[in-house]
């Protein structure tokens, strides 16, 4: 009795435990963070490669469909956009009328369509939290300080309220390691009492004593195809989310497929039950997405299912097509080849500060014992620690592999790295003096860093997009009918399902004729990138021209606005003067708003352009600028410009 109350207590887990004050407050300042709110705009796949399509099919209004959901070679799947942000965009199209008319709130504005989507997905962040927890207590570890440098991580603050692919994956990622760390446990715990059951079973000397012990081994609950199916779906998932998903499942599925080998108990004809049940639970959700992917681009139709004329050609598998795309250099110089040292060398360091340092480290240390072959030093094989190591190293190393890398591709690998080495930062009682010191230098470069980040990323870098698009909102729905033009250079895209604007390709029906009809365009989206001045206002100077012809023609009334950064202000002037007839003026400064594309130069002492109006009496007047002076009208220069442009005389 005493043996088998102690086999159960040792296979069952039941942790009560209490989370730090300090995480609470953190994850409260995740959601604050949320609300406020983040006007900083990471990378324009926030938007274009999520949100911006799944609104357009909820509202049916006006978006921008980006090439990757161009349903003549689609490689994006639909299933997991529609999972995330399906439901809160339906909550605002559900409540909005009922808000309106009993409150006189409308929830189709910018603040709220920004914001409630971000909302879910911070609450799906917390899956991230759950999973890095129960894998402490499971194997003992320290989860309250964990916890605390997970929740603090500005990728956690920023990325992991964003509609981001990679958010996605992330959140993959963190399952995939919580549901093999339990199994890997369990397994072990199942295997030890096993080996000891039958060495046991063996030593017995009386027929009664064996029977108790065959008993026991009877009630031994099964563990090799533990979460298959769960496991299985989750990879079929995250790789149609993301196909760079199969580099993060790689480890997890190889320690999975692993647990136990090498034992009396596991044999290679486990091994191999295991990766034939594994393939076989793929199928239903690997069919369930093709299906999906392939009604919403349109190549199978009910019609189609009726008839039972279905061919190859009506299947479409998006992560194939990710495949044939990216094999292609020349598309990856499309978006940009960076040297393949780029993830070690910068995007660790951005992302991961101290903790991407002291994994460099530690993956050098490891290769030169493996070298030296001081094996016994290294991470087990089959242990917690080797798992989570590898799901570092092996990601990295093949995504490194890509010449295309930014940062964000690298965001799952917080998980793993917060695991192996998030204690490291904090001081344990035996630790000397000096080790304590370094630990708290440590742990105040990680807090500073990642309020610098959080701040930047947050509501600094392309931080003048957001309220430039709520103001344009207002705008429009104020003037209704009005053409309104906007051209941006140097900047982001606008997300266009914050406007709002009617959808120009669905067909209206006027209740009274019965006639259908499509909605002429009234807002003309432009963006031209880094296009130079010169050939940028040949552009304005296009635009103004059709919209003068239209309200000439047809009385129809417009606002052309050219947006850019504060930083071009000079060159906007200056080339504005050849347009003798065209009436630029400063219509909208925000601040703050940093773009990489259009850095401003630091002025020199003597640059008229610091001073205001008010003291610029005679530019032709030597000045001498102080350094402070200088570094404020350099910052100064990181906003945002929207200038009004019309002929003059109107």
């Amino acid at each position: 009795m005493f043996l088998k109350t102690n086999i159960f207590k040792a296979i069952t887990f039941k942790n009560g435990v209490q989370l730090p004050f300090t995480y609470w407050i953190l994850v409260i300042l995740r959601f604050a963070l949320t609300l406020w709110p983040q006007s900083g705009y990471i990378h324009p796949d926030e938007y274009f490669q999520n949100v911006e399509v799944i609104a357009g099919d909820v509202f049916d209004i006006e978006i921008s469909r980006t090439w990757e959901f161009d349903p003549k070679f689609p490689i994006r799947n639909i299933f997991v956009p529609k999972l995330v942000l399906s439901p809160p965009l339906n909550l605002i199209r559900i409540l909005n009328p009922f808000m309106k008319s009993h409150f006189q709130v409308d929830l189709k504005t910018p603040y709220f369509l920004l914001v409630i989507p971000r909302l879910f997905i911070c609450a799906l962040s917390l899956i991230n939290d759950y999973c890095l927890y129960k894998l402490c207590v499971l194997y003992g570890q320290n989860f309250r300080n964990r916890l605390k440098i997970f929740a603090s991580s500005y990728v956690v603050l920023v990325y992991g309220t964003r509609s981001f692919s990679n958010n996605f994956e992330m959140i993959f990622f963190s399952l995939l390691l919580y549901l093999v760390g339990d199994c890997m446990l369990k397994s072990d715990k199942i295997i030890y009492h096993k080996q000891f059951l039958d060495e046991r079973y063996k030593q017995a000397l009386t027929p009664a004593e064996r029977v108790r012990i065959n008993k026991l081994q009877s009630h031994i609950p099964q563990h090799s195809l533990n979460y298959v199916f769960v496991i299985a779906s989750i990879v079929v998932v995250g790789t149609f989310n993301r196909p760079t998903f199969i580099g993060f499942a790689f480890v997890p599925i190889f320690f999975w497929l692993h647990r136990g080998l090498g034992t009396q108990v596991v044999g290679f004809v486990d091994f191999h039950i295991r990766i034939f049940i594994l393939k076989i639970c793929a199928i239903p959700m690997l069919l369930l997405l093709i299906i999906i992917d392939s009604g919403y681009y349109g190549y199978i139709t009910m019609a189609d299912i009726e008839s039972l004329e279905i061919s190859w050609n009506n299947w479409i598998v998006t992560p194939l097509n990710f495949l044939r795309y990216n094999a292609d250099p020349s598309n990856l110089t499309k978006h940009g080849l960076h040297p393949r040292w780029l993830h070690i060398a910068v995007n660790v360091p951005l992302l991961f500060n101290v903790l991407g340092f002291i994994a460099l480290y530690t993956v050098l240390v490891n290769c030169y014992r493996f070298i030296c072959g001081m094996y016994s030093k290294m991470p087990r094989r089959q242990s917690i620690r080797g798992l989570m190591l590898l799901s570092v190293i092996i990601p990295l190393g093949l995504l490194s592999l890509f010449p295309h890398q930014e940062a964000r591709f690298i965001i799952p690998l917080l998980v793993p790295l917060v695991y192996l080495y998030a204690n490291m930062l904090h001081a344990n009682d035996e630790d000397t003096q000096n080790v304590k010191k370094m630990k708290k230098f440590f742990l105040s470069i990680w807090y500073t860093l990642n309020i610098i980040f959080t701040v930047f990323f947050g509501f600094i870098h392309q931080g003048g997009i957001y309220p430039f698009v709520n103001n344009l909102f207002y705008e429009i729905k104020g003037n209704y009918g009005t053409h309104v033009h906007v051209i941006t250079t140097h900047s982001y895209s606008i997300p266009t399902y914050l406007l709002q604007l009617e959808s120009t390709t669905r067909l209206w029906i006027d209740k009274t004729t019965n006639k259908r009809y499509k909605v002429a365009p009234s807002t003309f989206l432009h963006k031209f990138g880094s296009m130079p001045m010169e050939e940028l206002f040949t552009v304005v100077d296009d635009s103004l021209t059709i919209a003068e012809m239209r309200l000439h023609k047809h009385n129809r009334k417009y606002r052309l606005y050219l947006v850019s950064p504060c930083s071009l202000h000079n060159k906007v002037m200056n080339v504005s003067v050849k347009y003798h007839y065209m009436e630029i003026k400063n219509e909208y400064t925000y601040y703050p708003h940093f773009c990489t594309e259009a850095l401003p130069d630091f002025p020199n002492a003597n640059d008229h352009n610091c001073y205001s109006n008010g003291l610029r009496t005679n530019e032709s007047q030597l000045i001498s600028l102080k350094l402070s002076q200088r570094i404020s009208c350099y910052l100064s220069k990181f906003c945002l410009r929207a200038y009004s442009i019309r002929s003059k005389g109107v």
